[in-house]
């Protein structure tokens, strides 16, 4: 079984959590947390989490890294695979879950939804970002997979 680790984003942003951890891509979390803090420099809290997504989403283009939006996490239930079960907001190169939210604090319902979602994508590193703070580092939850991936994740239907 895998486990999962917190890694605390404010002291933590570049990829050091991920290098500990004997993964590869802590170099590309550090760009991703980058230019989610220059969105958030941009345009600040207390916007909807879509527009944020759609920032980030045009940043990440900008940058050359590859992502995928809305792709859906099934579930296998009983044999049978349910593909409406989870939808993360990105995935950064298959490899990173970006789960992005614009609300009042980070509840452990909230951390809860992020390790779904990397057990069931088999992605190594979550990043949960709360842009609705002063600055985005306090609102940043770094999540760093100790065992490898249990799953490929799943393609986006075209």
């Amino acid at each position: 079984m895998a486990s999962f680790s917190l890694v605390d984003g404010a002291n933590n942003h570049r990829g050091r959590g991920e290098e500990r951890a004997g993964l590869i891509g802590g170099d590309l979390t550090g760009r991703v947390i980058g230019l989610a803090i220059k969105v958030h420099r941009r345009v600040g809290p207390r916007l909807l989490e879509h527009i944020y997504e759609d920032c980030l989403c045009q940043e990440l283009s900008l940058a050359g890294i590859v992502f995928q939006r809305q792709v859906r996490l099934s579930l296998d239930y009983d044999g049978t695979q349910l593909p409406r079960a989870y939808r993360a907001d990105i995935v950064v190169e298959k490899k990173i879950i970006l789960e992005i939210k614009s609300i009042e604090q980070i509840l452990p319902v909230h951390e809860a939804q992020i390790l779904t979602y990397m057990h069931l994508s088999g992605c190594s590193v979550g990043l949960l970002l709360n842009f609705n703070t002063a600055l985005l580092k306090n609102g940043l939850r770094r999540f760093v997979q100790s065992s490898s991936p249990r799953a490929p994740l799943p393609q986006r239907p075209q």
